[in-house]
């Protein structure tokens, strides 16, 4: 059995240093694997570097582009409500300038009226033919604690505001 034993010894040895062979061959192109994966990967990097600076370039300027666009908004809003608020002093001015003046000079105007048909009135015969088509009793005969008629053209002659 020592034939047998020895035989079996060295295929036992053989197929060891076989295996040892094949798992140092594994290593090997295991290393050199792992070298042109990094070597892809510097690659990659070089070349992708280019284009991250330009993501990076182009998203600075969006920022300042946005940055602008906010100040121009505010700039826009400011302008609005300072228009706005010019037109409101405007038309205060044109109303106290315009509107105002010439209402009292309607009203002036209605007053100067409102005398003038007092005063013919008053100048008119008593016994005149107007006097007669008139069913009204003259003015100074009125009752005052009677109240005119509500829209009398007296009244509306007289009303300033």
């Amino acid at each position: 059995m020592s034939d047998f034993s020895s035989l079996a010894l060295i295929v036992i040895a053989v197929s060891t240093a076989l295996m040892a062979l094949i798992q140092i061959g594994a290593l090997i192109y295991g290393a050199i694997l792992a070298r042109r994966v990094n070597r892809l990967a510097d690659r990659v990097e070089r070349e992708i570097d280019p284009f991250m600076a330009k993501v990076h370039e182009m998203g600075d300027q969006a920022s300042h582009a946005t940055k602008l666009a906010a100040a121009q908004v505010e700039r826009a809003d400011q302008l609005t409500s300072r228009l706005s608020q010019r037109a409101e002093e405007t038309l205060d001015v044109a109303q106290q300038v315009i509107i105002t003046p010439a209402r009292e000079v309607l009203a002036l105007v209605d007053g100067i009226r409102a005398a003038i048909a007092r005063r013919h009135e008053n100048d008119e015969p008593s016994g005149g033919p107007s006097a007669e088509a008139s069913s009204e009793p003259p003015a100074d005969s009125r009752d005052p604690s009677v109240a005119p008629k509500p829209g009398g053209d007296k009244d509306e002659a007289l009303f300033i505001g």
